[in-house]
């Protein structure tokens, strides 16, 4: 037995060689019998699969269960015009450092003046969080050098921030996460490790100074997330309130939305937190749960193999899916934190909160809510409709301008309308108007058209200024009821088809749909289907009768 499960050390110390920082490349996988438990050594991410070939050999293998323990802090850059404390442009795509100034850039005797719009977008954002405002907050300094920092600290907020406490309504599940602060700062520079279009700088690094002084609010939840999939949902739900109260643009690509994820594990059941690890400057959604996941199967891989997990920032990489470490994790004691000796307290009226307060939209899930409620429509289906504040708005004003159908109206909107986004950067109301799309769903409620022609209409009159009526009369898809036209196709698709026909004569009903597709197909979808289904019916009862006859 013990041999088997050598080979099965040895089968995963192969494919183990060379994939990523946690497993030694001239150590080979181990397995001992220690106090009477099998202990591994050196499996990393491997540990999944190394003790399901050790089960499958006989080796019962125990593993201790634990629960992953995930909070999440999120920067986030605000949608101001200029910087947070000087008047450059606070714009992506620069020239390198053509937004740059004495204030951004530290120079000696340069002061810097607070933001009045970064202020109040930060407060927008933390009130949708439902956050308590402080109306007293100090900004502090954050000492700390790296190269894309020239000031050699950052201006920040450290034990007195802006808001406090608050919660976010996940959307993918009926929990909330909590909100544990939400503080205003400056963002840094960026380093670029390669050149201008591309290419390798050996041994160098440029850095772009244009992002210095960017406004930032850090989101900080509480270490309440318990999977990589509930932090995605997490981060995907805060995306959307950023759009919705218009702080943020979103954007992961152009970095206005960065992640650090803090991991840790501990025991079923435990109260104490595990040794946690941060992993910095996640950029995707996708990466996010990737780099947890991973994450997770590391540290329980370690505490398996009787190894300590060790206080320390990573980053991820993509391409492998691994995390590896960058540096030991610093404790706020190692960023010498004292107040800004440039900047006076931020004080905040009442009048000024309550102010912003009132100008916030409904929010995602109030507006969830509200759909279900008002239009019976289900929570998925809601779900998709409120997605973005344009799309919500657009289906309202598409079932203000015909209430008789909401629920068509909304499958219309997630079918069609969403489909056409998908290949175009036009808004929805620009596409079609949400009138025109109430007068094209009120053409087949009506029986005007068939549901296939209201289809080609469509697409006749996207991205062009044709009512619907006129787009049907120009394409002549009047659907046609009149007797002795419907029963001349009917008698056709009858004669055109005996098998279908001897099926229906022969009990199977289902022979019928086929039959009715058929019409229609010969119409050019413009026949009543309703009305060809019971001519069809008749005749073929007919037929019955006189075969019984």
């Amino acid at each position: 037995m013990r041999r088997v499960a050598a080979l099965a050390c040895e089968a995963i110390s192969v494919a183990a060689q060379g994939s990523g920082p946690d497993v030694n490349r001239s150590a080979t996988v181990g397995l001992e019998l220690e106090d009477g438990l099998w202990r591994l050594s050196g499996a990393g991410k491997h540990r999944l699969r190394l003790v399901e070939l050790l089960r499958t050999a006989g080796l019962d293998y125990p593993t201790m269960s634990y629960e992953p323990v995930i909070g999440l802090e999120v920067h986030v850059q605000l949608k101001t015009a200029t910087k947070i404390f000087c008047r450059c442009r606070n714009q992506f795509g620069a020239e390198p450092n053509s937004l740059i100034c004495p204030v951004c850039l530290g120079y000696p005797g340069a002061l810097p003046v607070l933001n009045r719009q970064a202020v109040d977008l930060a407060i927008r954002l933390a009130l949708a969080l439902g956050c308590s405002i402080e109306d007293y907050s100090i900004f502090a300094r954050k000492n700390y050098f790296y190269a894309d920092l020239p000031k050699g600290y950052q201006i920040s907020q450290f034990d007195q921030p802006v808001a406090t406490g608050g919660r976010l309504p996940l959307s993918q599940s009926a929990g909330t996460i909590g909100i544990h602060r939400i503080h205003l700062e400056e963002d840094a520079g960026k380093l670029l490790h390669e050149a201008p279009g591309g290419g390798a700088l050996p041994g160098e690094s440029l850095v772009d100074f244009n992002r210095c002084g960017v406004p930032l609010v850090e989101i900080v939840s509480e270490p309440e997330l318990s999977s990589a999939a509930e932090a995605q949902d997490y981060l995907q739900t805060l995306h959307q309130i950023l759009l919705y109260t218009e702080t943020c643009d979103g954007n992961m690509e152009e970095g206005s939305l960065r992640c650090d994820a803090n991991v840790s594990v501990r025991p079923q059941g435990a109260r104490e937190l595990g040794t946690k690890a941060e992993i910095k400057n996640l950029n995707s959604f996708r990466n996010v749960a990737r780099a947890i996941d991973f994450e997770i199967e590391r540290q329980i891989g370690r505490l398996d193999s009787g190894e300590k997990i060790v206080l320390e920032t990573r980053t991820f990489d993509a391409s492998l899916g691994v995390t590896r470490p960058m540096r030991g994790k610093e404790e706020a004691h190692d960023y010498r934190y004292f107040p800004e000796p440039d900047l006076p307290a931020l004080v905040l009226s009442p009048e000024r909160i309550q102010t912003i307060a009132e100008s916030l939209p409904e929010m995602p899930w109030e507006a969830r809510k509200r759909l279900h409620s008002d239009y019976g429509l289900t929570e998925s289906d809601a779900r998709v409709l409120t997605a973005t504040r344009e799309l919500s708005a657009y289906f309202e004003s598409a079932v203000a301008s015909y209430p008789e159908n909401p629920k068509g109206t909304a499958n219309w909107v997630m079918t069609e309308i969403l489909r056409e986004l998908k290949t175009t950067e036009a808004s929805p109301e620009e596409g079609l108007s949400a009138s025109r799309l109430g007068d094209l769903i009120r053409l087949v409620d009506e029986g005007t058209i068939s549901s296939r022609a209201a289809k080609e209409v469509f697409a006749a009159i996207w991205s062009r200024d044709e009512e619907p009526i006129d787009a049907v009369n120009r394409l002549g898809l009047v659907q046609v009821r009149d007797v002795q036209e419907m029963g001349a196709w009917v008698s056709q698709v009858l004669g055109d088809h005996p098998e279908p026909v001897a099926q229906f004569l022969a009990g199977r009903t289902q022979a019928l749909g086929f039959l009715v597709g058929q019409v229609m197909k010969l119409s050019a979808g413009r026949a009543d289907p309703k009305q060809a289904r019971n001519l069809l019916r008749e005749s073929l009862e007919r037929l019955e009768v006189g075969q019984s006859g």
